[in-house]
Parts: structure tokens; C-alpha cells; sequence
């Protein structure tokens, strides 16, 4: 395959530890081979995280969806014909998306000619919360911020980013810019997610309004989109009111588009947010089938499962994780789903939390029954109490929930590291079909 010649330029590799887990539902023929892409100082400085077990463990040998997605990835380096959707959902590990960014980075800058899009984005800050490092709105007009999790106002409707920023003023300004990336996909085209309807605003790009090729408002959709005859790098957005009538903006987003092939990494993140705060986005897959997924990574249950012993409810928890995979393969049936286990924590930074061994036995529950990927980050970050040791070592803050910023570059790079395995795995059992025939 094209796709191992790519990898082999990128990386040198050898065979010497176990790949997958000793659980036989997991055994990959013997494939056998160790860390791709992380640092071997890492490696010994952090001898407590079992680095032969970060993997994207399968049910089986045969899972048509993840299959289908490395004859796209494939067939996308061969030809470089196409753009592949990749979506990560969770919480606010999500919406700081620093690991996911430097995942987003690996994919947008290791293949030659393959720099895709940077697809959703939401002004956080002006919505007053954290905002990614890796971009910036601003505004010169007061906003309104809401978020799923908190804010439930019958006016809004809320769609995939979960979150919204409503202003009433009749001239409103916005511009947006990249930041601390090394990565910046041209912007040819742009999508505004909106209220649903006709809004009575006008949009106007400052300098780059010469540039501007079409505009198409898909009221009921609650979107309008743009395209330009150029690409362009940053946005400066005026929304100009057509009517002295009071009207309400809301604002749910933005789709950083272009026409090159790639991968776009959409991360949707929403801090607190659990499996149920999605559920109860009721234009979720309105949206998602704007830009059908072809991967889908869950990380979402740290939230769900913060809570004493007794109150969590496995079978819940698996009953919305099995509504929202629903959903994904509602907006496109081939789609490859990751579900990944969340990371251990303490209950009110006090209890170690037992609630995440049951989520994992869910999670791998769901797999079997899906044809999943299962990323147990659990598993090898050292399982229950671990938290405590990557505290110690600096990795996580003083919450035992989150990451500091070295531990979320370190769990970015385990990310690329496990997705690049599994890349590999699926070739070499390629080869072996091969040699048997």
C-alpha cells in the first residue's frame, strides 16, 4: 500500500514488544511491534505509563468501517482526491484542544500536499470561557455567551458545538485569527452557523469583500455560507442589521473551509459536558450531516462518572454512549468510531474514582457490539489512583481531572503514536492475506 511507503519516509520503527493486549478478544496474529512515534526519553522519564498497551484495541480482525477508512487514507495520499472528516467529542479536555491540536498538526503537516481544513471553531472567549490557544476572535461588541452544559434558554437551539453567543446590536464586528499553530489552512470558503430562519443581517468581509464569490443562506439549515475567489488567512466579519426592528444574533459557530484534500479535525468540546449534554442538542445531527463524519473519537465520560459510587448508573451511561454512536452512524453509516476510556481522577480530589473501570467494561462492551476502535487510556496510564503519579511528575494539575500542559502534549503524542499503529497493523495484516493467497 501507498500508505506504508509514506510511513516508512516519516518514521523508523522496529518489532520488539507485544502490540496488542493479552485478552484473546484482542490478539492481532502476533503483530508485534513498539512505540512509533514517541520520544524514548519520555519513555524512561515516565516509567510508570505501560507504553506497550497504548493501542487502538479491535474486537476482531474484520472491522468493515476502520477498514474502510485506511483504503480513504490511502487512496487520499495516492491521489490526493478527497478530504476526510475526523471528529473528537468530549469535554473540556476538548475544549482546551491542546492534544487534539497537536494530533490536528501531525495529520496537516506530515503528508506532503495534504493540509485539509481547520473546520469547526467557536469564539469561546467571547462567550467568557477558556478559549484554544490555537486561534482568537475578537470583538468591539458586548456578547452574550451560553453553554449547554449551564445555559438552556428556550430561544436558543443548540447544534454541534453545544455552545452559542447571542448580540443585539445593530452593527457587529468579529474577526478572527490562527495563533500558536504551525498550521493554517487557507480559508476559501466559510460556514456561519446561525438562528434558524431568515436573519436581517447583511455580511460584510472588510478588505476581502472583493472576494467574495457567492453567498448562500440556508435559513432553514440555520446556516449561511460563503465562498471566495481566493483563500484567504483571517476573517474580519461585520453583521449589518437591515431592519430597525430589535433583533437577536446568535451565533453557534464556524466552519473553516477550503477545496484541498485532507484531513479536517473538528474538536467539539464543552467544559462539564457529558454524553447527555449532546443528547439534548437537538440540531446535533442536523449539523453533523453537513460534513458526515468518516472518523469519530468519543472521549466522553469523565463527567458522566463524577459522581459518588452509588449514584452512577452503568447502564445509563451505556445507553447514551449507544445514542450518540447512533447518531454518528446516522450521518453516515461507514464511519469509523474510536471510543476511548476516560482518564482515572479523584472524586472531589479526594476518592479515587471507580467509576471509570466500569465505563471502560462499557466501553469495550459497545465495541464488540459496533465494531469499535477502543483507545484505554485508562488502562495504560496505570488504572486506578494513577492520577496521583502523573500529579507528582507534573503532568496533572492539582484537581487530579485535568492535565497540565505537558501532560496534555505528552497525551497527544500517545494519541499520534496509537493512531499511527493502528495504520500499521492494518498493513501488515494486509501483508499477510497477501502472502497467503
Amino acid at each position: 500500500m501507498y500508505l506504508k511507503k509514506i510511513l516508512f519516509l516519516l518514521l523508523i520503527w522496529s518489532f520488539p514488544n507485544a502490540f496488542f493486549s493479552q485478552d484473546s478478544s484482542y490478539t492481532r496474529e502476533g503483530i508485534r511491534l513498539n512505540a512509533i512515534s514517541i520520544d524514548t526519553n519520555a519513555m524512561n522519564q515516565f516509567p510508570f505509563i505501560d507504553f506497550d498497551q497504548n493501542y487502538f484495541q479491535f474486537p476482531s480482525d474484520s472491522n468493515p468501517n476502520w477498514d474502510y477508512l485506511y483504503e480513504n487514507l490511502d487512496s487520499m495520499i495516492l491521489l490526493k482526491d478527497r478530504k476526510l472528516q475526523f471528529y473528537h467529542i468530549g469535554g473540556s479536555h476538548i475544549q482546551a484542544d491542546i492534544y487534539t491540536h497537536d494530533f490536528r498538526s501531525f495529520i496537516q503537516s506530515n503528508w506532503p500536499g495534504l493540509s485539509g481544513e481547520r473546520g469547526l471553531v467557536f469564539p469561546f472567549n467571547l462567550a467568557k470561557t477558556n478559549n484554544p490557544s490555537n486561534y482568537r476572535f475578537s470583538s468591539s461588541n458586548t456578547w452574550s455567551g451560553y453553554r449547554s452544559v449551564i445555559h438552556r434558554p428556550e430561544f436558543l437551539h443548540y447544534g454541534i458545538t453545544g455552545a452559542a453567543i447571542s448580540c443585539t446590536d445593530s452593527l457587529i464586528q468579529l474577526t478572527f485569527k490562527h495563533k500558536k499553530t504551525r498550521v493554517s489552512p487557507p480559508i476559501n470558503a466559510l460556514r456561519i452557523y446561525h438562528n434558524s430562519g431568515l436573519i436581517p443581517y447583511e455580511f460584510n468581509f472588510g478588505d476581502d469583500e472583493l472576494l467574495i464569490q457567492s453567498v448562500r443562506r440556508c435559513a432553514d439549515m440555520g446556516y449561511t455560507e460563503i465562498r471566495f475567489t481566493d483563500p484567504i488567512k483571517t476573517l474580519d466579519m461585520q453583521f449589518i442589521r437591515t431592519t430597525k426592528k430589535s433583533f437577536r444574533l446568535d451565533l453557534y459557530g464556524f466552519e473553516l473551509l477550503n477545496d484541498l484534500p485532507g484531513i479536517s479535525y473538528n474538536s467539539i468540546g464543552i467544559n462539564g459536558a457529558g454524553l447527555y449534554t449532546y443528547l439534548d442538542n437537538e440540531y446535533f445531527l442536523r449539523d453533523l450531516k453537513l460534513s458526515p463524519p468518516d472518523y469519530f473519537a468519543f472521549s466522553v465520560g469523565t463527567n458522566d462518572g463524577f459522581v459518588p459510587f452509588s449514584d452512577f448508573k452503568p447502564e445509563v451511561y451505556k445507553e447514551n454512549l449507544r445514542k450518540m454512536m447512533d447518531l454518528v452512524l446516522q450521518a453516515n453509516p461507514h464511519c469509523a468510531i474510536l471510543l476511548t476510556v476516560p482518564n482515572d481522577c479523584y472524586y472531589k480530589k479526594r476518592y479515587p474514582n471507580k467509576n471509570t473501570e466500569r465505563q471502560r467494561k462499557v466501553i469495550v462492551e459497545l465495541a464488540e457490539e459496533y465494531g469499535c476502535g477502543v483507545w484505554d487510556f485508562y488502562g495504560f496510564m496505570g488504572g486506578l489512583g494513577s492520577s496521583n503519579t502523573w500529579r507528582m511528575e507534573g503532568l496533572m494539575r492539582n484537581d487530579y481531572v485535568h492535565f497540565t500542559k505537558e501532560g496534555y502534549h505528552l497525551k497527544g503524542e500517545l494519541y499520534i503514536d496509537a493512531f499511527l499503529k493502528y495504520l500499521n497493523q492494518v498493513e501488515c495484516l494486509n501483508e499477510k492475506d497477501n502472502s497467503r493467497k
